[in-house]
């Protein structure tokens, strides 16, 4: 709300417009202030953006200096729709043969065509039990560990979905589903999981006591050893079966994860020759780990770059042009991509004998051919990177003297954090400064509201006693 005020109104002078340019002249320690704080808040900024750019160059380098950065392995096939495989990071590198005469399986039990909805199968009570066939399902042996489920089926809840939901929820390593065709719909149940060992055998108690008749309930029973076969078994629970490298295997998956130390060797089905299994260093995910240590360098030493840059033709200056810090970062990265090791051999000292060229512009760029015979000899490659010296730190591989000095770099006490700290307790002093200076004007502006107030009340009755004076000598010289 505007203020209303009639100084100025005895005097005839603007006292309003006279106290507002005194404010604003008041003021102007404060703008500055403000101006010069909003700089000290965009090198924050920018401290800020280095800060994360220097943690991604540290992860690149910590990632080159990782054991399993440089023992991953990489698995291949000659018939993947066969055979798949893939490698962790234990696998020794070396070929394998394969041969698949038997998939593994799950148990399959089909019934005959039941009622559908709304009617009705029957009530009384199905139990599962989890085990064994042996070849000529005259015997069953339980499954260690697994127990019999038995699931109720109460009048007005016998119809085939309803059942079906029941054997679901009851989580008896059975699953069963409803398949509607031409003729009808039936009941199929198969073993949660594959193996010999996950086969399965169904006991019923018919409500009406006619159990093993073919008919209500019963219709959904399965036990060979006592006769009783009202459903049909469309596939047996078996094993995967196999030969590595002439030692047959036998598996109750067709993943096959211990067969061989650190593959994982999937079985998509039976063949008729062997299938050979390769497994090399992965060469491309060395390469790619090489690849992104530069790209995170050069997107610091860009960015160093940016900061500190003239633009003559504009007339601007970067962020954090002439700050020691930023110009002590760049001289460090520059002299560590200079840097040598003598752990790799001869061959290999400097990042430009792998390929990885400083350039003047303090960027790297890569030479892909040189990279790729240098990475010929990657146990070289790897003591160039992630050797360890433990007489001489600045002999340790490059990829180890990039860690520790990014390390240092984005310590609490490193160069980043302090020159962080100390722009923040800057910017904290400017607004408290600016709140002092607020309170000065403030009163100043009172003051002088008071002062003119006086004034223009003084000269109001000067005025008044001119104005007076007037009058009489007007009159006085009238009556002469």
């Amino acid at each position: 709300m505007a203020t209303i005020t009639s100084a100025g109104i005895g005097s005839g002078l603007n006292i309003e417009d006279l106290i507002t340019k005194l404010v604003a002249a008041e003021r102007t320690p404060i703008t500055q202030l403000a101006t010069r704080t909003d700089s000290l808040k965009t090198q924050l900024s920018a401290y800020g953006k280095l800060q994360s750019t220097f943690a991604t160059l540290r992860d690149a380098a910590l990632k080159l200096t990782r054991p399993e950065t440089w023992q991953a392995s990489m698995a291949s096939s000659t018939d993947a729709t066969s055979v798949a495989v893939t490698a962790g990071t234990s696998t020794t590198a070396g070929k394998f043969s394969v041969s698949v005469s038997k998939l593994a399986s799950s148990q399959t039990l089909s019934s005959k065509v039941l009622p559908a909805a709304p009617a009705g199968i029957g009530s009384g009570s199905i139990t599962i039990e989890l085990g064994s066939w042996n070849s000529d399902l005259t015997e069953f042996t339980a499954k260690t560990g697994a127990s019999a489920v038995t699931i109720d089926i109460v009048p007005g809840e016998d119809q085939l979905t309803q059942i079906r939901d029941k054997i679901n929820a009851a989580k008896a390593g059975v699953v069963a589903s409803v398949v509607t065709d031409a003729s009808g719909s039936r009941l199929v149940m198969r073993s949660s999981e594959t193996g010999q060992t996950n086969a399965f055998r169904i006991s019923v108690g018919d409500a009406d006591g006619s159990n093993g008749d073919d008919s209500g309930l019963s219709a959904l029973a399965y036990d060979p050893t006592v006769g009783v076969s009202s459903m049909t078994l469309n596939l047996a629970a078996a094993n995967a079966m196999a030969v590595l490298n002439g030692l047959a295997v036998e598996s109750e998956s067709n993943t096959m994860k211990d067969a061989i130390d650190g593959l994982n060797i999937t079985l998509l089905k039976t063949t008729t020759s062997d299938v050979t299994l390769s497994v090399d260093q992965d060469k491309d995910g060395i390469k790619k780990s090489i690849n992104d240590f530069v790209t995170s360098y050069n997107a610091a030493m860009t960015m160093l770059r940016d900061q500190t840059k003239y633009d003559a033709t504009n007339k601007t200056a970067g962020t954090l042009q002439g700050d020691s810090t930023v110009t002590s970062l760049q001289y460090q990265l520059r002299g560590l991509t200079g840097s040598s090791t003598s752990l790799a051999g001869a061959g290999l000292s400097r990042l430009a004998d792998l390929g990885l060229d400083p350039g003047s512009d303090g960027l790297i760029k890569v030479n892909a051919t040189k990279l790729d015979k240098a990475l010929g000899n990657l146990d070289q490659v790897k003591s160039f990177f992630a050797g360890v010296d433990a007489s001489s730190a600045a002999n340790s591989g490059l990829a180890v003297q990039f860690r520790a000095m990014t390390d240092l770099i984005l310590g609490s006490d490193g160069s980043l954090s302090n020159r962080q700290a100390g722009l923040q307790s800057r910017i904290n002093a400017n607004g408290k400064r600016a709140d002092q200076l607020e309170d000065h004007v403030s009163l100043t502006e009172t003051r002088l509201r008071a002062r003119y107030t006086a004034l223009d009340t003084q000269m109001s009755k000067l005025t008044n006693l001119s104005n007076y004076v007037t009058q009489q000598m007007a009159l006085l010289n009238k009556s002469s």
